[in-house]
């Protein structure tokens, strides 16, 4: 039996504090590890919840940063890096709040954005090493919409928006590679 690899996919991480200090600082770090941002979504309010405020302070700005393609077995080694990373910088003491930023990344693939998490519920599956990843968003009917348990700031219009203009680019970047792959060049 022939093992069949799924498609690549593309590698995005949610980021969000209440200082832009803190943002520049990942962006910097993710693009270290990840590579070049691809694409970003412009920051807005992280205003749905205020399950955040006791560690990480009021006034939280999100954004997105769309990286390139990944394997998508790495979805719990990108959770544990990005927790590091949060750690990290919550170590330097430069920032009041204990957890001075936030990061959360996914993946995307045509029919939906996965989300890795560090908390079980019923409709999330266990990955490896304490992560879990649950299907945030589905790609129906032209766009991507959200479930019942999908997070109120996934639900936004900028939201859904971006990840459609996401969609749009990893599609560009699937056919360049199956250009690649009809096209290889020739060794002589």
């Amino acid at each position: 039996m022939s093992e069949r690899r799924p498609a690549p996919v593309l590698l995005i991480v949610a980021a969000f504090s209440r200082h832009s200090g803190a943002l520049a600082w990942a962006q910097t770090e993710l693009e270290q590890l990840y590579g070049p941002v691809a694409l970003a979504s412009l920051p807005f309010d992280f205003n749905q919840t205020r399950y955040y405020e006791p560690t990480m302070g009021p006034d939280l700005r999100k954004l997105f940063l769309a990286f390139g393609l990944v394997s998508s077995g790495l979805l719990a080694r990108f959770k544990i890096q990005t927790g590091e990373l949060e750690q990290r910088l919550a170590l330097t003491a430069e920032y009041e709040e204990s957890r001075p930023l936030n990061l959360d990344p996914g993946l995307l693939g045509l029919g939906k954005f996965l989300l890795a998490t560090t908390k079980d519920q019923a409709h999330r599956v266990y990955l490896a090493d304490g992560i879990y990843a649950e299907v945030t968003l589905r790609y129906q009917a032209g766009a991507f919409e959200p479930w019942p348990w999908t997070y109120a700031d996934y639900r936004q219009p900028c939201v859904l928006s971006f990840f459609n203009q996401a969609r749009t680019y990893y599609r560009g970047l699937l056919r360049e590679l199956e250009h690649v792959s009809e096209h290889p060049t020739q060794v002589r």
